[in-house]
């Protein structure tokens, strides 16, 4: 019995052998999406407060969604230098805010594309309710999710200790051991309320609104539904691409770190695709203003009207190096 206990506290051989393959990917794929993403979010962010009076297209809760994902966003420069230089030379309260920013983001960003999907498929079925709905309630309602989900993510760093080395960050920060009934608890809990009910309501809002597309005595335009239905399908989509990897990963990455599993080619599977499902996570943050390009009207008269103030102005200096010459 003392030997079986020894061995499953023992890391298995060669599934730590990919530390510097880790730091890699992420220093490389941060700085990818490090411009694209702040660019994209800061535009948004921008074009969202200018019509910011069209309230029933859900325009707040698309604000605090840009919002979380610049939380994360201005987190990636220290993120980056960490991984390239192997290094954390700013301190542990640091270390652990933009750990900590990461989930953040993560969990923000899936209720508020649950908030998107809910409001567009309720403005659509009861268009009435959408004519008495005030901007103060999707303001007070974020208000209540930015506070639950900052008190649900706290769990992550609390589960952290002090890295063991003086430099060490993210990533290298110890788990700390928890007993098996809370390690149960706390996994279903994420689990149940950090994916599997967002992935129901969203895919059950998508299918309200394909029924709605088939009803007539939905009082809607066909275009109007059309847009809520592309609206709810890319939020499923961006749902299943960058969250959906991580959380069907996480369940089992936590019970190799509990030492629930114990064998060894499924451990070290399960560890080398978490980084990888992380970075799908921080995807987001790019997938997200795609997303309102495309399927908000705001954004297609932003563009036609660039458009044209580009055209204009590269036609006048045309017309003024011929009159020079």
């Amino acid at each position: 019995m003392h030997n079986n206990t020894s061995l499953m506290n023992l890391p298995c051989p060669g599934e730590n052998v990919t530390v510097e393959y880790t730091y890699t990917l992420y220093s490389t794929f941060y700085l990818i999406i490090f411009i694209p993403g702040l660019l994209g979010n800061s535009v948004a962010l921008w074009v969202l407060w200018t019509f910011i009076k069209k309230k029933n297209k859900a325009v707040i809760f698309m604000m605090n969604l840009t919002l979380a994902d610049l939380v994360h966003v201005f987190s990636l420069p220290l993120r980056i230098y960490y991984y390239i230089n192997h290094d954390w030379p700013f301190g542990n309260t640091l270390c652990l805010l933009c750990f900590y920013l990461k989930y953040l983001n993560m969990y923000a960003s899936i209720a508020f594309l649950v908030c998107i999907s809910i409001q567009r498929c309720v403005f659509l079925i009861n268009p009435f309710r959408a004519k008495n709905w005030k901007r103060r309630y999707d303001i007070g309602i974020s208000i209540v999710l930015w506070l639950l989900v900052g008190a649900g993510c706290s769990p992550f760093i609390l589960m952290r200790k002090n890295s063991t080395a003086s430099n060490g960050c993210f990533k290298d920060l110890p788990t700390r051991k928890l007993n098996l009934k809370l390690s149960v608890t706390m996994m279903a809990f994420a689990e149940l309320t950090g994916f599997v009910i967002p992935l129901v309501i969203i895919v059950t809002c998508s299918c309200r609104i394909i029924q709605s597309l088939k009803d007539s005595s939905v009082f809607k335009k066909d275009s109007d539904k059309s847009k809520a239905l592309r609206m709810v399908l890319m939020c499923m989509l961006v749902f299943l691409l960058c969250f959906a990897p991580y959380h069907i990963n996480f369940l089992f990455y936590l019970m190799t770190g509990q030492d629930i599993i114990i064998n060894c080619p499924l451990r070290k599977a399960i560890r080398q695709f978490h980084p990888i499902s992380l970075c799908l996570a921080s995807l987001s943050c790019c997938l997200n203003p795609v997303m309102y390009y495309f399927l908000t009207t705001e954004f297609s008269q932003l563009s036609h009207r660039g458009s044209i103030i580009i055209r204009n102005r590269l036609m006048s200096r045309e017309s003024g190096s011929s009159i020079r010459e």
